[in-house]
């Protein structure tokens, strides 16, 4: 199987767990690319979040793209040219950030390029998100956020066990507006109901003339699940999710072990 394009999750899949991009994994996305395969950055992060990994990995080129905020946004790399992006309306805000105050759970919205709370108390890991992505963090009142923001996802993070708690308690309703997924134990994610990562490659390789079989996807995580559905192999790192890992085609070894470079030699090199 002839393989055009490599899909590839960040935390947990390209990056090992101290967030490092290693040599191994550095080498083997060269060799793909010079074999004239196309590797494609999917993420739950937004683009603040990914500029350096593209720099150190040369993804600059004309026709070089990036999936941001978990599929909302598809743009190119070098000129920022919008491919497709869906966005949540400030009634979604409304109802989404009451819930959370329900729910008694954290929240923060996120915007291309701002993250707000109206948390006094803010989560460390909205802290610890704000510093991964590179965004500025504000906090504003429901009452001051300003219906003209352009909200590409919303986020309900806290301590894992808290999350654990109260996701059973979300209203039917709200999953049959939006996508609501897992990204890390401690995130859970509330985007446009037509936004996942699947979508978003499906999105891409169709308007380059590629093929789900000749699509790989890697990841880890269970917003990452779509995509390994989708493509034509997808990959499960082995410190993946068990549902992730019973949807792959194989399952590489982990993040901490150069999983992405191993994959890549298997089935691309």
């Amino acid at each position: 199987m002839l393989i055009k394009l490599i899909a590839i999750d960040i935390d947990g899949t390209l990056l090992n767990s101290h967030h490092q991009l290693t040599d191994e994994v550095k080498v083997a996305l060269k060799k793909a690319e010079e074999k004239g395969v196309k590797i494609v950055l999917c993420t739950g992060r937004p683009l603040t979040g990914v500029q350096d990994l593209i720099e150190e990995l040369d993804l600059f080129g004309e026709n070089d793209y990036v999936v941001t905020y978990n599929g909302s946004l598809i743009q190119k790399t070098k000129t920022k040219e919008i491919v497709s992006k869906f966005e949540l309306t400030y009634d979604d805000y409304l109802a989404i950030d009451t819930l959370a105050r329900k729910l008694n759970v954290h929240l923060h919205t996120e915007t291309a390029d701002t993250m707000y709370t109206s948390n006094r108390d803010i989560s460390r890991y909205t802290v610890l998100e704000s510093y991964l992505v590179n965004m500025p963090l504000k906090f504003r009142t429901q009452d001051e956020m300003n219906a003209e923001l352009n909200i590409l996802k919303m986020m309900m993070i806290d301590e894992p066990e808290i999350l654990e708690r109260i996701q059973p308690l979300i209203p039917a309703e709200f999953y049959e507006q939006y996508t609501i997924v897992k990204s890390a134990p401690y995130f859970l994610e509330f985007l446009n109901k037509k936004v996942n990562k699947g979508a978003a490659v499906k999105r891409l390789a169709e308007q380059l003339n590629i093929q789900p079989s000749e699509v790989m996807a890697l990841g880890d995580n269970e917003n990452d699940l779509p995509m390994i559905e989708y493509a034509g192999i997808g990959i499960a790192m082995a410190n993946a999710t068990e549902n992730v890992k019973k949807a792959a085609s194989f399952i590489t070894t982990s993040n901490d072990e150069h999983g992405v470079a191993v994959a890549i030699e298997k089935f691309v090199l």
